[in-house]
């Protein structure tokens, strides 16, 4: 099995693991959405300027109100894609140029997740959201599906925030735009 192979096959079983029916409780499906956050990097690829060196660390941003607590924290902290470290902030409001790679956005009084996805736009940052069927969504968003935490990606706003998405991940949405 070739290592493309091996991640695919690393992430299948690390959500299949977590998923569980979303129905279960809310702490079940936050805790595979968490998962998810991390386990998207290995097949996502980000222009070399979206990072501040060549050993800075993937940074994940939860901007908002924050559903993961420090479970996010502990789990993603004790990973490592590409040889890059994975870190987690938690902040209130992004901007332009915060060194985020992957940024959920839940929205906040200080930030709608409107506003953040305007700031992000055409920055090199994954961004995530929950509920594409609201109207909002960001390269890729949260969705239940047949009981289960599944996700969509725009692979159109991924192109104009200059990441690309692989192929394998694509096949994996439930819907890809």
């Amino acid at each position: 099995m070739d290592s493309v192979s091996a991640r695919i096959a690393g992430f299948g079983i690390a959500i299949a693991v977590a998923c569980g029916s979303a129905r279960a409780g809310d702490s079940l499906e936050t805790g595979i959405k968490a998962t998810y956050l991390y386990k998207f990097a290995p097949f996502v690829e980000w222009p070399a300027n979206a990072f501040a060196s060549a050993d800075a660390p993937i940074t994940i941003c939860v901007s908002g109100g924050d559903p993961f607590g420090p479970s996010l924290d502990q789990v993603a902290g004790r990973e490592r894609v590409a040889g890059r470290a994975i870190a987690v902030r938690h902040v209130g409001a992004l901007a332009a140029g915060s060194g985020c790679q992957i940024a959920y956005l839940s929205g906040s009084a200080d930030q709608s997740i409107e506003q953040a996805l305007e700031v992000l736009r055409g920055q090199p940052v994954l961004t995530v959201t929950d509920g594409a069927d609201q109207g909002v969504h960001g390269v890729i968003s949260f969705v239940i599906a047949d009981g289960r935490v599944r996700f969509q990606i725009d692979n159109a706003l991924a192109e104009e925030n200059h990441i690309l998405i692989s192929s394998k991940l694509l096949s994996l949405a439930v819907q890809a735009r």
